[in-house]
């Protein structure tokens, strides 16, 4: 029932910035998380940045202090701003929800959108 659609994702040099965002279809108040994952050819799909709905947010070790997750209630959009870049982030980046009703639980996807950090 939850739809996920990114942008943002194109080509930027190391140390540069670029800002995902994600259109929501359902309202976040259905929504017990939302966040980011990415996949690089060869690796597993790794979580970037997660929201609960409870209020924590979760970022993997290797972008703390350089990627902010945000979220707009209003616009049902969640966003991933992405600064000083480096190549290891080159990758897919996928926008997830996951969704709780009447004892189940439910995970989306987006289509995902590339992300590649070149010189």
């Amino acid at each position: 029932q939850v739809r996920l659609v990114e942008s943002g994702g194109g080509l930027v040099q190391p140390g540069g910035s670029l800002r995902l965002s994600c259109a929501v279809s359902a309202s976040f108040y259905s929504l017990h998380a939302m966040g980011w994952y990415r996949q690089a050819p060869g690796k597993q799909r790794e979580m970037v940045a997660v929201m609960v709905s409870g209020g924590s947010i979760n970022y993997a070790d290797s972008v703390k202090g350089r990627f902010t997750i945000s979220r707009d209630n209003a616009r049902n959009t969640v966003s991933l701003q992405m600064n000083s870049l480096k190549p290891e982030d080159t990758a897919v980046y996928y926008c997830n929800a996951v969704q709780r009703y009447e004892g189940t639980e439910s995970n989306y996807w987006g289509q995902g959108t590339q992300v590649t950090v070149s010189s």
